[in-house]
């Protein structure tokens, strides 16, 4: 999909330096998978201790 943003060129030249990124397309893709996941994370981290998973192993693994 194209695009058109008006982002600041030292913003982008400083951004493709630190990352490493070849294209300005790359570093835009790059950005938004990382945003993404840190807010997936976020959630994640959020929810900590708030799933019952009641879980016997022992019944899991057939044991008695």
């Amino acid at each position: 999909m194209r695009t058109t943003l008006d982002i600041p060129k030292k913003l982008m030249d400083e951004a493709m330096k630190a990352t490493g990124a070849k294209t300005k397309s790359q570093l835009i893709k790059d950005a938004l998978q990382a945003e993404i996941d840190r807010v997936k994370r976020k959630r994640l981290i959020a929810r900590k201790g708030t799933v019952d998973l009641d879980i016997d192993l022992d019944t899991l693994r057939d044991r008695s």
